[in-house]
């Protein structure tokens, strides 16, 4: 029986479970760059070369293993624009008897693999992707009968299912959870560790001419593209990052510092979800890590959780919530995102500094992305749509359904309590205790009114009260909105005229000021 097996783009892994129990001699791989996937978004240029120069890799990794690859380039002048029509092609081609592929990570693709038995007349096996930790009826089953979704207690269940850091039945420590010791600011440090640099090798050259031909209106810098685009190099960052980054990422995980672009950071997710590295590995990695003295327990909590207990979760809540969760809009934000969101030219030091290495590099760690730039498109009303479509375009690390939970339901609250308890917001009082950016702002983050106040100042407390009827009853809630209330009139007018100045001249396309 001649099988053909298509291998998606964030599939590029050697055990596949559409790998298993295959036969090199009666198997065909079909592994296709095609023009809807890299064109549905304006994906930023480094993600788009990242994903093809990887793809091309593995193809080459599967040859070299024994495989048939049959590999669809972009720029194949008989390309198929979709899955759907290179899977037409390729039955054509080699006129196999079934088609065996692991299921797709997002509902739009799903949809198309869920067409193929009936459009081309041949069994089509979707089978389950191993990689993770839960299925999909795993989380159905935990979180079918819970008023509320809380990440804690399905990760303390990926914790008891992994055995990672437990004693028995307990977890190490005697405690589940080790944030509260993970949210120290960071100082400068000439000993801070670097991650390595890949530069391009022929193939990834051949890719990043592509992509400047092709894509030269997509977002972000084509100059300087140096993340691994294989298993081997990207096993050797994961080395690195356990022997020199993993004993302080935890504490300081949550800091930011102007021109540090990855600090302590794994800069492993890119690898993750596409496939290259294997997310339960790293984990049991870490672990040994502290097991054998050389990391603190609340670098290898705070990292393990990140990925079986926040990864997992939001996978769950993808696939759980169903195609039309994008559209949720719990506040009821429409305001469309600054055209600086592309440059990063504004004052606000901090978004500065964010978007612009994210333009640079596609990439930003997580409290850039939530306490940054997610919470100034919170304060100031933001489409969560439109956000997400951001966060999706702009990340070397985004896929939809890790992206999508992410964005609309903890940064942007649209989901109205699903994903996270509270609005994720704060004034500039939080970036300037866990960074450095506002010592280098013309803003001054410790004025609330007047030309050099801080936006996000006022901005917080417009949305508090902008939101008070749908917010207020959050018991998370109750202390901003006793504090304001314990404002005079007088001081609530002035600092809801000062932001609503600030909104003004964003909607009239002014940089970041008055």
């Amino acid at each position: 029986m001649k099988t053909l097996i298509p291998i998606l783009g964030d599939q590029l892994s050697l055990d596949l479970s559409a790998l298993a129990g295959a036969d090199p001699a009666d198997s065909v791989l079909l592994m296709m760059e095609v023009a809807d996937e890299t064109g549905y978004v304006r994906h930023h240029r480094k993600k788009i070369v990242y994903i093809l120069s990887a793809m091309r890799h593995h193809a080459a990794a599967l040859t070299a293993a024994g495989w048939t690859v049959d590999y669809v380039r972009l720029d194949d002048p008989d390309a198929a624009d979709s899955f759907t029509g290179e899977i037409a092609r390729a039955i054509a081609r080699h006129a196999p008897d079934r088609i065996v592929v692991t299921e797709a990570g997002e509902w739009r693709v799903a949809a198309m693999l869920d067409s193929w038995e009936t459009l081309f007349g041949l069994p089509v096996d979707i089978r389950a992707d191993t990689r993770f930790v839960a299925s999909h009826a795993d989380f159905a089953d935990w979180a079918d009968d819970r008023a509320t979704l809380t990440m804690e207690y399905f990760y303390r269940l990926m914790r008891r299912r992994t055995d990672l850091l437990m004693e028995g039945d307990k977890p190490v420590g005697g405690r589940w959870n080790f944030d509260k010791e993970n949210r120290k600011p960071a100082a400068r440090d000439l000993l801070m560790p670097r991650p390595h640099i890949f530069p391009p090798d022929a193939i990834t050259q051949e890719v990043i001419d592509l992509v400047q031909a092709r894509f030269a209106d997509h977002p972000g810098a084509l100059d300087g593209f140096d993340y691994a685009v294989t298993a081997g190099d990207a096993e050797r960052q994961a080395a690195a990052f356990f022997a020199h980054a993993l004993p302080h990422f935890g504490d300081y995980e949550d800091a930011m510092l102007t021109g540090e672009r990855f600090l302590w950071h794994s800069i492993l997710s890119p690898y993750i979800n596409s496939g290259l590295l294997d997310p339960l590995d790293l984990c049991r990695r870490a672990e040994a890590e502290y097991r054998a003295g050389r990391a603190p327990l609340n670098s290898v909590e705070g990292y393990i959780r990140q990925i079986i207990g926040w990864r997992e979760f939001m996978r769950g809540i993808y696939w759980r919530e169903g195609p039309d969760y994008v559209d949720r809009n719990f506040l009821d934000h429409h305001r469309p995102l600054p055209g600086w969101y592309w440059t990063g030219d504004t004052d606000m030091h901090c978004l500065a500094e964010a978007i612009g290495q994210t333009m640079e590099t596609a990439h930003a760690h997580h409290i850039q992305r939530l306490m940054v730039t997610g919470n100034f498109a919170l304060l100031i009303g933001a489409d969560p749509a439109a956000v997400h479509r951001w966060y999706l375009e702009v990340y070397v690390d985004a896929y939809e359904w890790v992206e999508l939970p992410n964005t609309l339901g903890m940064s942007q609250f649209g989901d109205g309590g699903l994903v996270g308890s509270k609005p994720y917001i704060s004034s500039g009082a939080y970036i300037d205790r866990m960074s450095d950016y506002c010592r280098h702002c013309r803003y001054d983050v410790k004025q609330r009114i007047g030309p050099d106040a801080c936006p996000f100042n006022a901005l917080y407390w417009d949305f508090i009260a902008r939101h008070e009827d749908r917010l207020a009853d959050n018991h998370r809630m109750a202390m901003p909105y006793r504090t304001w209330a314990k404002q005079s009139p007088k001081a609530q007018a002035a600092t809801r005229a000062q932001a609503a100045a600030f909104l003004d001249s964003l909607d009239a396309g002014g940089d970041a000021g008055y």
